[in-house]
């Protein structure tokens, strides 16, 4: 708990945590850095290929993004202190959609009541779906033939 003990000063608490991170992101590059020169060994060995000199190339840029990604959210969290300590707004708080578009996700599947209901409401889904039942039997109908 914090030193007046309120649940206000709790829930602003926030545990240090910036050398943790720094260590994450060194030890990341440095493992990001190892297995590249490890697949440029692989590479310059006899049976090395391009597809090891092409890891060799992409492991390096892992640990650039590694470095990359940590110094943005140490931006981004001291633009967060800023807006609260001047009482601006947060990047959070950008004109940004923050819902996805209806029509940008695929729809999902109608069940077969829902189906039934739109056709009662609908004569043209009514007209379709009669036509594909008249077809349905035409093939069955010729099954039956073939045979």
């Amino acid at each position: 708990m914090h030193r007046s003990g309120t649940v206000e000063d709790v829930s602003e608490y926030r545990p240090p945590r910036r050398l943790a991170l720094i260590v994450l992101v060194l030890v990341a590059a440095a493992v990001c850095l190892g297995l590249g020169y490890w697949q440029w060994t692989a590479f310059e060995q006899v049976g090395g290929t391009y597809q090891n000199l092409g890891y060799a190339l992409q492991w390096p840029a892992f640990a650039f993004f590694c470095v990359y990604a940590y110094r943005r959210f140490v931006r981004l969290e001291a633009e967060e202190k800023e807006a609260e300590s001047t009482g601006g707004r947060r990047p959070s708080d950008s004109d940004e959609p923050s819902e996805i578009p209806e029509d940008l996700l695929p729809t999902r599947p109608r069940t077969l009541a829902e189906a039934r209901a739109e056709e009662d409401s609908d004569p043209d889904a009514r007209q379709i779906n009669e036509y594909n039942e008249y077809l349905a039997q035409l093939a069955r109908r010729s099954d039956r033939s073939a045979q």
